[in-house]
């Protein structure tokens, strides 16, 4: 694998192996999604869940969430890859956590990005504590937060307010994965993965693990990828016998458009090498991911989220446990992604191209909540560190 990736990046050969695995995606279909009754619980036009593998909620009159279920079964692993909640809907994302007995969220990306909502703040802060969502009646209490230099790990306490049942759920927080983007290096990533690996909730004796970004398919899909790759290595003793691109082929029957770029198929596969020479014996390396992460620094200087909407209050604000205006029944969210009718996960991909994204860029200048107080850590400095790491890396390759 280490001389594929030396192939690849001395030939400049990702868009091609990117616009392979686009093209040889598989088909199916996602009518449940585009009923007129879901279209305010899609976030994005162009990311649906497919029917055969789109996660159901129980007991409900309308059972749609736009959330999928990957199983890797030689793996032994199961994700549900969703999008960020929007507001509307952050009382069945706790439904769905609930009712699939899933012991962590993995959250790749922040409330707000580039001066867009791109999740809904579906978890009480410090100085909330607790949060209640009315709708699906789940009540969700902060235990613990621990702030890290780009991370956070919580432990949030799930009520079911019917029967009076909790359970404790794992919230890690990755704080600076840039949208459409990859992390700092790969130590950063393994660094995170590793600590959500070691609290046991990957595992089978859980439910699926819940991952989500924004759209539920760029950040969360390299997640999925590499951890999966990790596990068969593990499983099979033999790193040369895991292909990234059929792994990832097979995730695309569940969900579309997973990995989002070349760019996030180039460090999936730099993070699955790397990742290899722990698998493989060499337990020093997970020492040297904690130290090049630099997690116990001061946290990256994020400004304060901007203050709550304030909108005409009505009865729907409160009971849904939301900072700004409830998203009623036949109001449409947010959406800075194209519209898309065809069914096909070839389709839904071009959605993703460079042209596409430009508009959804510039889609995104409208809904800017006060762009001066929202600055991501600097940009140079993210080059900095992911220049320092591929220098790194080369030397070790």
């Amino acid at each position: 694998m280490e001389q594929e990736f030396e192939d690849m990046d001395s030939e400049g050969r990702w868009q091609n192996l990117y616009l392979e695995i686009r093209n040889q995606s598989h088909e199916c279909p996602y009518k449940v999604a585009k009923y007129p009754e879901n279209r305010n619980r899609n976030r994005y036009r162009d990311v649906s869940p497919f029917d055969h593998s789109r996660v159901k909620l129980e007991n409900t009159e309308n059972d749609y969430i736009n959330a999928s279920l990957v199983v890797m079964e030689e793996a032994q692993r199961s994700y549900i890859l969703t999008q960020g909640p929007l507001r509307n809907t952050c009382g069945h994302f706790w439904q769905m956590i609930w009712e699939q007995k899933t012991k962590a969220v993995i959250m790749l990306s922040r409330v707000i990005e580039k001066g867009s909502e791109k999740c809904a703040q579906y978890w009480p802060t410090r100085d909330e504590r607790k949060m209640s969502f009315r709708d699906t009646r789940f009540l969700v209490v902060l235990e613990s937060e621990d702030v890290k230099f780009y991370y956070t790990a919580r432990v949030l306490k799930l009520q079911n307010m019917n029967t009076g049942e909790s359970r404790d759920i794992y919230h890690y927080h990755y704080t600076t994965w840039p949208d459409f983007g990859v992390p700092e290096s790969p130590a950063y990533f393994l660094n995170f993965l590793f600590k959500v690996r070691a609290s046991g909730s990957l595992g089978t004796e859980h439910g699926p693990a819940l991952v989500h970004c924004s759209a539920g398919i760029g950040r969360s899909g390299t997640f999925a990828l590499v951890d999966t790759c990790l596990v068969l290595m593990e499983l099979r003793k033999d790193p040369s016998s895991v292909d990234v691109k059929k792994v990832l082929l097979e995730m695309r029957k569940y969900r579309m458009g997973l990995i989002q770029t070349p760019d996030q198929l180039r460090f999936s596969y730099l993070a699955v090498i790397e990742g290899s020479r722990f698998i493989m014996g060499d337990v020093s390396v997970q020492k040297r991911w904690q130290e090049l992460s630099r997690e116990d620094q001061e946290p990256a200087s994020h400004s304060p989220p901007p203050p709550p909407l304030q909108p005409a209050k009505r009865p729907s604000d409160k009971l849904n446990g939301i900072r700004g205006p409830y998203l009623g029944e036949g109001v449409e969210p947010e959406l800075d992604r194209i519209p898309s009718t065809d069914v096909s996960c070839r389709q839904q991909d071009a959605d993703v191209s460079p042209g596409n994204v430009r508009k959804r860029k510039k889609e995104e200048k409208s809904m800017k909540v006060q762009p001066n107080k929202l600055r991501s850590e600097p940009e140079r400095k993210r080059k900095r560190y992911a220049r320092s790491w591929h220098i790194s890396v080369r030397r070790l390759l």
